[in-house]
Formats: C-alpha cells, sequence, structure tokens
C-alpha cells in the first residue's frame, strides 16, 4: 500500500472514532439514553413550544417545523405525537372534529391517543415527550 493511500485511510479512521465520540453527550451521570435537553435557564426541561391557551380544548396545534402535534383532548390534558402520517411521511395538515388529518391521502388519528381513526395509514402517531408547567408547553 502506497503513503498517500495509508495516510487517507489512517485520517478517515480518526475521523470515524471522534464522529462516533461526538454523536454522545453526557451529563456525568453515564446513562445518556435519559438526557434531556435544556434550554438557557430552564430547570423542567426543553425550550417552550407553546403556551396552554394556545391549544384549543378538543383540537390542537401543528408545529410544523417541529413536526410536532400538541392536543388537548379535554380541558388541562395535553398530548404530543410526531407530525409525520405513519402511512406516507406527509406532514399532518389539519386537526378538527376529535382528530389530527393528512392531507396525502385522508388518514385522520385521534387526537386523544393518536390511534387510526381512518386508513389508509395502520399505525398511529407516535408519542412525543412534553411537559406542561406554569402555563407553558415543553419539549421533554
Amino acid at each position: 500500500m502506497n503513503a498517500r493511500r495509508r495516510t487517507v485511510l489512517a485520517a478517515g479512521a480518526a475521523g470515524a472514532a471522534a464522529l462516533a465520540t461526538g454523536c454522545g453527550s453526557s451529563d456525568g451521570d453515564g446513562d445518556d439514553a435519559t438526557a434531556t435537553p435544556s434550554a438557557p435557564g430552564d430547570a423542567t426541561g426543553g425550550a417552550e413550544l407553546a403556551r396552554t391557551g394556545d391549544i384549543p380544548v378538543g383540537g390542537g396545534t401543528i408545529f410544523k417545523e417541529r413536526k410536532i402535534v400538541v392536543t388537548q383532548p379535554t380541558e388541562g390534558e395535553f398530548k404530543a405525537f410526531s407530525a409525520v402520517c405513519t402511512h406516507a411521511s406527509c406532514l399532518v395538515s389539519t386537526v378538527s372534529d376529535g382528530t389530527i388529518n393528512c392531507p396525502c391521502h385522508g388518514s385522520k388519528f385521534s387526537i386523544t391517543d393518536a390511534a387510526v381513526e381512518a386508513g389508509p395509514a395502520t399505525r398511529p402517531l407516535p408519542a412525543e415527550e412534553i411537559s406542561v408547567s406554569g402555563g407553558a408547553i415543553r419539549l421533554g
């Protein structure tokens, strides 16, 4: 093997090792799987997504940039789900009449548990983790 090829291979291996190391995060407890990102100055979780008053009772709001839909099935009960349809990966577009609705092929999901109410989707929308405190809905 020539010297140039060895140099390229060695650099590639070192880069892959650095990338693998850089992909992890550590909060010092050794259990990185449960680490939750926090916004600056926030002791309760991630960045604020919305205020509780922004989510209509019996409906929901889609946060397209975050690909999340937050619903309030009953007053004071907040749920969050992926806004990506499980049928063809389209982004859901509306929340009405108790369902989260996909414009691509007509799939509808329950605002309560994201169960499929109408296909062609066969799997519910995955749940997303949120926290609600002091009128704020936060990711994580």
